[in-house]
């Protein structure tokens, strides 16, 4: 066994430990709230003590940062991975929606307290800001998507599309998220085809 085999092992388990957290305080900060919530709430829900809890995170504040960064960056991947502009020309709409409505949806999925967390009043300023650049980056991506497929379509119009389009998407969500197997995917494809009426007479 060499040397640095036992502080990799420990980082390795570090790492888990950390997710972990971060998964419990995504339920607790979800169900509770960022006000009402607890790191002894959260550490109970990890299924560690507090005082193990304190090990990787100072205090509360630190927990909501870190999990705020997470759901930031893999939700980046995600809208990566769906905008991908090799694909916004030269598919029909159906495969178009398909490769940009999944990454997002399985994004949802695997992160159900996101919007919960993110779009409670009581959560710091500074963290509900973090998403937003996000968001941001969302609707010009939209945009960008509508311009390449209607390139004749005016700024001003481009601009209402997408934002009723994001708007159509983030309203299923909720209802997506919450459905679970063969109802989950048939409301996938609803929010497909609600998103398909709208958008074919301008990007079909």
């Amino acid at each position: 066994m060499t040397g640095t085999t036992v502080p990799r092992r420990r980082q390795a388990r570090g790492e888990l430990r950390m997710a972990q957290i971060l998964d419990a305080s995504a339920v607790v900060f979800a169900r509770a709230g960022y006000e009402k919530a607890t790191t002894v709430a959260i550490a109970a829900e990890a299924g560690i003590s507090p005082g193990s809890l304190y090990q990787f995170f100072a205090n509360k504040e630190a927990l909501a940062q870190a999990l705020a960064d997470r759901f930031v960056t893999q939700l980046r991947a995600a809208h990566q991975e769906a905008f991908d502009e090799a694909h916004f020309t030269g598919v029909p709409l159906d495969a178009l929606l398909d490769r940009m409505v999944d990454p997002i949806v399985a994004f949802n999925v695997a992160n159900p307290g996101f919007k919960a967390l993110f779009a409670r009043p009581d959560m710091p300023a500074g963290l509900a800001d973090a998403a937003r650049p996000i968001q941001s980056a969302l609707l010009t991506r939209t945009e960008a998507m509508i311009g390449a497929r209607a390139p004749g379509l005016p700024a001003a119009e481009r601009s209402r599309t997408a934002r009723v389009a994001i708007q159509i998407f983030q309203a299923m969500v909720p209802l997506v998220v919450a459905a679970e197997g063969a109802e989950r995917a048939a409301l996938v494809r609803e929010l497909k085809r609600a998103l398909h009426g709208y958008l074919a007479a301008d990007i079909a």
